[in-house]
């Protein structure tokens, strides 16, 4: 996950009382799988992060170029989703719980995470590639390490469960892997077969 994608996330987990904006105008018709674009069917976009048992009566929200966000649907159960945002390269749309909302937030504001409130973020739909080793890398240099993301679910707020994962800066993503080790934003990426 890039920064920008974490930025994007954050600022709709943020916002709490979330604020009108005129994101809808301005999600810019990022191809979605079947061809959907986020402009198109934001709703849809954001449910194909999550299996529906989650997305269907999560929260949906958008974001504009200026952080402001837009409640397309109020939830039931605490899940938030967003449509892929139409800033980063790739098809990213996703679903988190509320404690990873918190971890993000630490992540932006470069605080220390929760240690004890396991989060769990959903993408299956795949995310936009990122560097490995380094949080706050925005596009890959020689140095970062830059993988590539399919469809995946990050575990984050847990160090525990990081243990026995393999840790190294140019993991094998079709296993689960340890992405951002040796931060304190250190998550477990685990990847999963693209949705039927």
């Amino acid at each position: 996950m890039t920064a920008s994608t974490l930025r994007h996330l954050v600022a709709a987990a943020a916002a709490g009382a979330l604020t009108t904006s005129t994101a809808l105008a301005q999600q810019g018709g990022m191809a979605q799988p079947g061809g959907m674009t986020a402009a198109a069917d934001p709703i849809a976009s954001a449910q194909s992060a999550a299996p529906a048992a989650v997305s269907a009566n999560a929260t949906i929200v958008t974001m504009d170029a200026k952080g402001a966000t837009t409640t397309l649907r109020k939830g039931t159960n605490g899940w938030t989703c967003m449509p892929d945002a139409p800033d980063t390269p790739g098809p990213d749309p996703m679903c988190f719980d509320a404690n990873a909302a918190k971890w993000a937030q630490a992540w932006i504001g470069h605080k220390a995470p929760p240690t004890s409130a396991v989060g769990v973020m959903y993408m299956l739909a795949g995310g936009t590639d990122a560097s490995n080793t380094d949080p706050y890398a925005t596009k890959p240099t020689a140095e970062n390490a830059w993988v590539n993301t399919g469809p995946h679910i990050m575990i984050v707020g847990s160090k525990d469960v990081l243990a026995g994962h393999p840790a190294g800066a140019k993991p094998d993503t079709a296993a689960p892997y340890v992405m951002w080790a040796g931060t304190p934003y250190a998550h477990l990426m685990v990847p999963v077969s693209p949705k039927p």
